[in-house]
């Protein structure tokens, strides 16, 4: 009855007590109104309301972000950090419970005191049950749970952060193998215009129309085509195996689908309200929920600044013969403080140094939400020039093939020199090449853009 009685105000006061140090609240952030190369929208839709499937439509480019999403080291290891933080989450909501602890001893034998005072030796045989339960008064406790509750959060993001990365990050891989398809394509096609020239340049040199120089000229561009080719190989085996190492896998040969020509995609890409930018984003919100644990630092620090008061129990059962009839029953309960005193100006400077950790996490995610409207802009600017960009080539492309059609006739009808079919031939394979660059950045910078807003995805869709 004593313990009830002496526990009633205790638990009184531990429900009306408030824990110390502030509470979270989202910092007000300045964002803007629209996207300043969007273009106006009337609704708050965006590109990454999409989930990856629906945006990337290459059935082969869908199955190698599949594999990724299942067999990616990076992604794998931060599922584990997120099973981790559940982990200490729990260990850290048994604070509120009591702890009970259990104590048991056995002699082996009797020691037989030799000195005057006839020292007693411990010879009993005892079963003991210390009980101890600490009261969050001052939301120690709680606290710390709010911190551990926001790291899970921020786990949890990191690993968002990691999806779209991968899926961004395989999807512009695969782009770049298929531009060095393309590009390779265009270099054997190139080499073979060249076998033609130079076997109408040694025809010509054979009947006297022509000089050496014209075949040494188009032998020395051949040779430039089959030196590009190699580069392109090269390229395009190291491409493979950095794309096989974000599928988890040996390096090995990458499996195509759709030409880079035939790679479906919105022909608009919205953007959406950049206010959406703050819930989408996982490295925002990774940041946010760093914010918040450190935070909930502040008011840990604060409350290790004052006592702490536990209530605690025992109870056991001693015999001095493990066999013995007689048997003692002992037990006690009461409460205990533990109050830091010269300590004390140490805790004051690690409450300080919370603080300051919680204003250099604020910098940090004010710096991200910066950061992430400036990729969202960079991004809009890329795909908007590069698809202007591509049109113009395409028109480029289009002219140079014309041209050296008209040189490759006069040339064979006598009426032009080499130079001209040797220009027209040079301009338009750098041509071909820079249009497939530039449609590959095309690509890519919608996927960009599609990571920079945040891409939609759901949990079930990862293993879709």
């Amino acid at each position: 009855m004593k313990i009830g009685l002496f526990t009633l105000p205790v638990f009184s006061l531990l429900l009306t007590a408030c824990a110390m140090g502030p509470n979270y609240t989202r910092p007000e952030v300045p964002v803007p109104e629209s996207y300043r190369l969007a273009a106006a929208e009337k609704e708050a839709q965006s590109i990454a309301d999409l989930p990856w499937w629906e945006l990337l439509r290459d059935e082969e480019l869908q199955k190698l972000v599949r594999i990724a999403l299942n067999e990616n080291k990076e992604l794998q290891q931060a599922a584990a950090a997120v099973e981790e933080f559940q982990a200490r989450l729990g260990g850290g909501e048994l604070g509120f419970a009591p702890q009970l602890t259990v104590t048991a001893n056995a002699p082996f034998g009797r020691l037989h005191a030799l000195d005057i005072a006839r020292t007693a030796t411990p010879t009993n045989y005892y079963l003991q049950g210390n009980l101890s339960w600490e009261l969050d008064i001052w939301g120690r406790v709680r606290r710390a749970n709010e911190a551990a509750r926001a790291d899970l959060l921020a786990q949890e993001e990191s690993r968002r952060a990691v999806i779209l990365e991968l899926v961004s990050g395989v999807a512009q891989s695969y782009f770049d193998l298929r531009q060095l398809d393309l590009q390779l394509e265009i270099t054997q096609n190139a080499l073979q215009s060249w076998e033609e020239s130079i076997a109408i340049a040694k025809a010509r040199l054979r009947q006297g129309v022509t000089s050496r120089l014209d075949a040494d000229q188009f032998e020395a561009e051949r040779a430039n085509a089959t030196a590009r080719a190699a580069e392109l190989t090269r390229a395009m085996s190291q491409k493979e195996s950095a794309l096989s190492v974000l599928l988890g896998r040996n390096p090995s040969q990458i499996p195509r689908g759709r030409p880079l020509t035939g790679q479906g995609m919105p022909p608009e890409v919205p953007a959406g309200l950049p206010s959406h930018l703050l819930q989408r984003r996982p490295d925002i919100l990774r940041a946010e929920g760093s914010l918040a644990a450190a935070t909930a630092r502040i008011g840990q620090a604060a409350a290790a600044r004052f006592p702490t008061i536990s209530l605690t129990g025992l109870l056991g059962v001693a015999s001095p013969e493990l066999s013995g009839i007689r048997k003692e029953t002992f037990g006690s309960a009461g409460a205990g403080l533990i109050a830091p005193i010269l300590n004390a100006r140490t805790l004051g400077y690690e409450q300080k140094v919370a603080e300051a950790q919680a204003r250099q996490v604020l910098a940090q995610y004010e710096q991200t939400i910066l950061i992430a409207f400036k990729e969202v802009e960079d991004a809009l600017v890329t795909v908007r020039t590069a698809q202007d960009q591509s049109k113009a080539q395409e028109v480029q492309v289009n002219a140079l093939q014309s041209a050296l059609h008209l040189a490759e006739v006069r040339y064979k009808g006598g009426l032009s020199t080499y130079l001209e079919v040797l220009t027209a031939k040079r301009n338009l394979f750098e041509a071909q090449l820079a249009l497939a660059s530039t449609r590959r950045l095309h690509l890519s910078s919608i996927v960009q853009l599609y990571k920079a807003l945040g891409g939609g995805w759901t949990e079930e869709g990862v293993l879709r």
